[in-house]
């Protein structure tokens, strides 16, 4: 059987542990609402399911990220033992939770209103896709280096970033503009609802049995 790494330890010594909850957790839920709701009162819909679609993206790298740890018994690729207001997955605090919320209105407030706009000779959903899961992989390297987000697994780090830049964002990127671009609300909801279904099912499912 294998060891459970250190940081693996730490970060399930406190895993959903309420004794750790604190006070800006509370104003951090109320910026997240009046984000989402000044775009629904602006009926800007794209935005909205752009970034319920990337949210909802990051909660299955979660889940999955959770399930390695669970079927590998050593780590998950990527593991959040530092300081938080709560940790809801071993590599999942209510920070990083918040921050997803919104990081989907944010990048897809940046794209062109022509989806077929080339930025150094890329489409712009393309660029600006890579430009964001770089851009997000750089601050993780500077988690890492502080120990806030850790790394266990030696083809998950530093030295083999394209592997965090396409399976740990690029894909939420994706997922979301293409939610932002498409021509129905029907195909919105149905995408996004696709989704977290599939989040509340692996809750139900994985959680019930332990493996979260």
């Amino acid at each position: 059987m294998n060891e459970l790494t250190p940081f693996t330890k730490q970060a399930l010594s406190i895993l959903r542990d309420p004794s750790t909850l604190q006070w800006y957790v509370i104003p951090l839920l109320a910026l997240s609402l009046y984000i989402y709701a000044n775009e629904m009162e602006r009926k800007n819909w794209n935005l909205v399911f752009a970034g319920l679609a990337f949210w909802g993206m990051d909660w299955i790298n979660e889940i999955i990220n959770s399930l390695i740890l669970h079927f590998t018994d050593f780590a998950p690729l990527w593991c959040a033992p530092g300081k938080t207001a709560y940790l809801i997955l071993v590599g999942l605090n209510i920070e990083i939770a918040f921050m997803f919320s919104i990081a989907g209105i944010v990048w897809a407030k940046m794209l062109p209103n022509d989806k077929n706009l080339k930025i150094l000779g890329i489409n712009n959903r393309l660029f600006i896709a890579i430009t964001g899961s770089v851009f997000s992989v750089v601050i993780e390297i500077f988690l890492n280096m502080a120990d806030m987000l850790t790394w266990d697994y030696s083809w998950w780090n530093i030295n083999v970033p394209w592997l965090i830049i396409i399976f740990g964002y690029l894909t939420f990127f994706i997922v979301a503009f293409w939610v932002y671009d498409m021509k129905t609300m029907k195909q919105k909801v149905v995408t996004v609802g696709v989704i977290y279904t599939i989040v509340l099912f692996s809750f139900v499912v994985f959680g019930s049995l332990g493996w979260l």
